[in-house]
């Protein structure tokens, strides 16, 4: 009997085009793990359809590959006997054929979903409710890309550089990962699209990307690629390499092309001005989510994205500096990667788990900042050994990014529930209460006010989910999000007698309407008790006034109910504009 293969291995470009082995060598290729599936033509699996259409062109790509020969998977677009993936006829080859764009994006889509899986414990669902995120690799001539939740679809677009050399979005694993984690984040934050204050699309955008530059540090070839090496890596029998220790600066690792994101398209662009954006190089400031600059959201972005590089900076150089050198030749270069590997993979994994602990309405840097600190902890309690929590918390303070004030505690973590003796658990059915929205929805009722959840406006909990994690020990951590958003249609009035917002924000009278948004996190432990309440209050009249005034001054406080599903189409056409 055949035995059942649990992964499979695909070829990829494995950063960006504009990764090369030297100045002027081949592009960095490489063959990632992604989740075994007897695949349909598109490819087409259980999660991704992709589905190769040019609009421009009016003309769609037959998907030709064979992904399977009986049980036997298949990658079609491995090197043939007598080929490798640095050989140049073999990679010109390759990027000629659309079906390996339609492959790359696959592949990347999937993996990037895994990671969320893997961090979160537990299945990620796409916001449009269906099963099957469509990619289209060649959606339009334009060098843009966006996650459109209207249409369920990551849109990817091509367009000619000066020298008329076609340039492909769907080939950057920056981009493909960056919109597959706007799609995954919208899933599991669903509001998070819709106006609010400046922080929270400007979140979107950089979470997506760090999560696409700390995802490449489980691949070694890129590692070396972008720290400079020319050579392969060591294999098994084979002596040691070394890199030099000015490689390893901080200054050289900044500079370098690992912590970019889009380095073709940038430098197709921008008159060669080098990656899309370079977060990583924004001098850190208390005071520069003030700056004017900073209003946009995908400049907003960067700043968490500078602040979350710079974490990772030190602590990979520092545990660099442990390693100890050769006489004369640097650092065991293996063990280099291995140390930036390592790394990231505590960093993405913080990030990613901190979601669970992110109020999922108007969202602001520091409460991200809180939750990241508090997922740590609640994995990983003892911190003393390489002082993650504290090395990331001085880092976002480098950019003025603080947990809440007088709303975390001496180490920037959400605090445990204080009032637990005052919840009923008695009139729920213990067995349904983690499981079933209709069940946890009336607890919410019951205990709506040691909750501190208001009767006004339209209650609802949008997702109840069961997430199984592994600590250091071995020891698996239970826990479920229930997450519930609270609506409500306020006239100024009520904004003065229920929120106490006196005076009104400019512009506002006892007449005029506005809608409201409020909502929370109750984290469950594995008894079914309450853990954790995180959340922003409805009726919180000193928060739904700035809210109110920023809306107001960016023209959106109307903006609810209209196009904000599209919100990620429109914000990358707007930067494409400027």
């Amino acid at each position: 009997m055949t035995e059942i293969q649990p992964v499979r291995k695909l070829t990829i470009i494995a950063k960006d085009p504009g990764l090369r082995i030297g100045n002027d060598g081949p592009m960095v290729f490489a063959q990632v793990d992604v989740p075994a599936e007897i695949l349909a033509p598109g490819p087409t699996g259980y999660r991704i359809k992709v589905v190769d259409y040019n609009a421009t062109e009016r003309r769609a790509y037959a998907a030709r590959q064979s992904y399977q020969s009986g049980d036997i998977l298949l990658d079609p677009f491995a090197p043939i006997e007598g080929e490798a993936l640095t050989d140049r006829d073999y990679q010109v080859r390759v990027i000629g054929n659309p079906n390996f764009h339609a492959q790359n994006c696959y592949a990347i889509a999937m993996r990037t979903l895994g990671l969320f899986e893997r961090a979160l414990g537990r299945r990620v669902s796409w916001s449009s409710g269906g099963h099957q995120l469509h990619i289209v690799p060649h959606a339009f001539a334009l060098a843009n890309a966006f996650y459109s939740e209207p249409d369920r679809a990551l849109m990817f677009g091509y367009f000619f550089d000066e020298e008329g050399k076609p340039i492909f979005t769907s080939l950057s694993h920056d981009v493909v990962a960056h919109e597959t984690t706007h799609a995954v984040l919208d899933g599991l934050r669903s509001r998070y699209t819709e106006a609010s204050g400046p922080d929270q699309a400007a979140f979107h955008e950089g979470f997506a990307d760090i999560v696409a530059i700390l995802s490449i540090f489980s691949l070694p070839e890129v590692v070396a690629a972008g720290l400079g090496i020319t050579d392969k890596l060591p294999g098994v029998g084979e002596p040691l390499a070394f890199i030099t220790e000015d490689k390893v600066t901080p200054a050289a690792i900044r500079d370098s092309i690992l912590l970019g994101i889009g380095a073709e398209i940038g430098m197709a662009t921008g008159a060669g001005r080098g990656a899309l954006r370079q977060s990583v190089k924004l001098e850190p400031r208390p005071d520069i989510l003030n700056d004017p600059d900073m209003a946009e959201a995908h400049s907003r972005g960067e700043v968490v994205v500078a602040a979350m590089a710079g974490a990772f900076v030190k602590m990979w150089t520092t545990r660099i500096s442990h390693l100890g050198t050769f006489d004369g030749l640097g650092y065991n270069m293996t063990a280099v990667i291995e140390e930036g590997a390592k790394a990231a993979a505590q960093l993405l994994q913080m990030s990613i788990r901190a979601i669970d602990y992110c109020p999922p309405t108007d969202l602001d840097f520091g409460q991200f900042l809180a939750g990241l600190l508090t997922a740590d902890r609640e994995l990983v309690p003892d911190d003393s050994r390489f002082g993650y929590r504290e090395l990331v918390r001085q880092s976002f303070g480098d950019f003025g990014i603080v947990p809440p004030p007088g709303q975390t505690d001496g180490d920037g973590c959400w605090p445990h529930f204080a009032a637990s003796d005052a919840l009923r658990y008695s009139r729920s059915n213990a067995e349904a209460l983690t499981r079933d929205v209709d069940e946890c929805f009336r607890f919410l009722w019951e205990n709506r006010d040691a909750l501190n959840i208001t009767e006004r406006g339209y209650t609802q909990v949008l997702s109840l989910d069961a997430s199984l994690r592994i600590d250091p020990d071995g020891i698996p951590f239970r826990e479920t999000i229930c997450q519930y958003v609270q609506m409500g249609h306020f006239f100024g009035s009520e904004l003065m007698a229920i929120c106490k917002i006196d005076p009104l924000p400019e512009g506002f009278t006892t007449r005029t309407s506005a809608d409201l948004f409020g909502g929370g996190v109750v984290v469950f432990d594995q008894y079914g008790r309450v853990k954790y309440h995180i959340g922003n209050g409805l009726i919180d009249g000193e928060r739904q006034k700035r809210r109110l005034e920023y809306l107001r001054d960016n023209g959106q406080l109307r903006a609810q109910g209209g196009d904000e599903r599209s919100r990620f189409a429109n914000l990358h056409l707007a930067r494409m504009g400027g």
